[in-house]
């Protein structure tokens, strides 16, 4: 996330590394790369002259903390201009209202409206309890509906039916009147995507806002936008006096111009930040864990809080148990982590958590969780029968061969898995033998002094 203006601020940040003060001179150097990288980044103009002028009041003549190096101070002065820039934490959604609260999607055509209102659904229903009614208005493209549908299904969220021929306004009228009969919490539309500059479209959504008397109206926007994010934000905005944004495919977005310019643009909190295609990959957003990770100092509370909500831990009890007992580690156990960490979005999605320092060292490390390769080495394990995946000993050169065939894969893939395999398997027995001191001794690493 945001990789590129991680990448240039840091290195701003390093130019003031020995002065034994801020100056007018080595701030103004600094500022100058500050500058061309929120507007590489595609942070709008104003927001950029707005940041850096906010910067330099602050910086300018700043004495340096004994304790601290001049760039220690200047990247807490970015830190807290950037978390100023991106608002309070909008908390996510506000839900005091007489249910069933409407909740409103509206947004460009491919910002991912459809999948947001999926991932909203679930992360209501399941971390509020709530019941939640989905539908979609989106008649211009009937996929969008059925794609909905599909998705509420997945999730387990009830979904309000579409007939042939309805109307925009019709359908979300209805779907209000099945919210209030079936005693639902929150009802969300996803509307049809649009274009700013479309006023009979414009129109259209505004109208639909007027039938459900919306409590909630979101701006979902695509966060590799740039400043298309930035024109529409401000013309949905005009329209439908937004309530919140919803900033999507942001673990994509090497620049990141559209979460430091939409809030200033609209003035409307971010509430939630999307960071993946899979239904659970929304997160509420919080403007100091973003700046931290934008400053690469990573973000570990969410990293932690992921952890906790996505793990199994009655399995993580049962494998630790297990390891205690001194037996073996097996493909099973293997296909059950690999398949904990394509819950969390792959090891990337992890990575971009950490503090640069760890990430970068996470990313040069030879783990075999490499994200394009986990999905393949569960078809491996898959292909195996159960008595090959409790006794790995069994498998020799033939099954190689037939379980290669059966994942579509090479012999040497199913090696390259068997090896990796090995090397874990050894690791969870020193872990058995001697904790974690056992196992970082078997990995090679140091434990600081009075752990373990």
């Amino acid at each position: 996330m945001f990789d590129k203006l991680t990448e240039r601020l840091t290195g701003a940040v390093a130019a003031l590394t020995g002065r034994g003060r801020l100056t007018e001179d080595n701030i103004s150097d600094a500022l100058r790369q500050v500058r061309m990288a929120l507007i590489e980044a595609d942070v709008a103009v104003p927001v950029v002259k707005a940041f850096i002028d906010a910067v330099k009041v602050r910086a300018l003549g700043t004495e340096v903390q004994q304790s601290l190096s001049p760039g220690q101070v200047f990247i807490k002065i970015l830190y807290d201009e950037l978390v100023a820039t991106m608002g309070e934490p909008g908390g996510g959604l506000n839900l005091r209202a007489q249910p069933p609260v409407v909740v409103l999607l509206a947004g460009l055509q491919g910002a991912g409206k459809t999948t947001t209102a999926a991932k909203l659904a679930k992360l209501l229903s399941e971390q509020q309890k709530k019941r939640v009614l989905l539908t979609s208005v989106d008649v211009y493209r009937p996929a969008a509906i059925t794609q909905l549908e599909r998705l509420a299904a997945q999730i387990g969220v009830a979904f309000h039916p579409v007939g042939p021929g309805e109307a925009p306004v019709a359908i979300a009228t209805a779907a209000r009147e099945a919210a209030v009969r079936g005693s639902y919490d929150v009802l969300i539309v996803d509307t049809a995507g649009r274009l700013h500059v479309d006023a009979d479209m414009m129109a259209e959504v505004q109208a639909i806002d007027r039938a459900v008397s919306a409590h909630q109206r979101l701006f979902v926007v695509d966060s590799m936008a740039g400043q298309d994010a930035v024109n529409a934000a401000r013309a949905f905005n005009a329209a439908l006096d937004l309530t919140g944004v919803i900033l999507t495919k942001a673990d994509g977005d090497a620049r990141g111009g559209a979460a430091l310019s939409v809030r200033q643009v609209t003035g409307k909190p971010i509430l939630y930040l999307g960071v993946g295609e899979k239904v659970e990959a929304l997160e509420l957003f919080h403007p100091e864990r973003v700046a931290s990770r934008i400053l690469g100092m990573g973000d570990v509370l969410s990293l932690v809080e992921q952890v906790q909500r996505d793990v199994d831990q009655e399995k993580a009890a049962k494998l630790a148990k297990k390891l205690q007992k001194g037996k073996g580690f097996d493909f099973n156990d293997l296909r059950e982590q690999m398949q904990q960490l394509e819950k969390m979005g792959g090891i990337g999605a992890l990575m971009d958590k950490l503090p640069g320092g760890m990430a970068a060292a996470a990313a040069k490390s030879q783990t075999p969780f490499a994200a394009k390769e986990v999905s393949r080495q569960i078809a491996i394990i898959n292909s195996m029968t159960e008595k090959e995946r409790r006794n790995p000993d069994l498998i020799d050169g033939s099954r190689k061969r037939r379980i290669a065939n059966g994942s579509g894969l090479q012999v040497q893939d199913v090696n390259r898995l068997m090896k990796q395999f090995l090397q874990m398997q050894k690791a969870m027995k020193m872990f058995s033998k001697g904790g974690m001191r056992g196992l970082m001794r078997t990995l090679g690493g140091r434990m600081p002094p009075g752990f373990g």
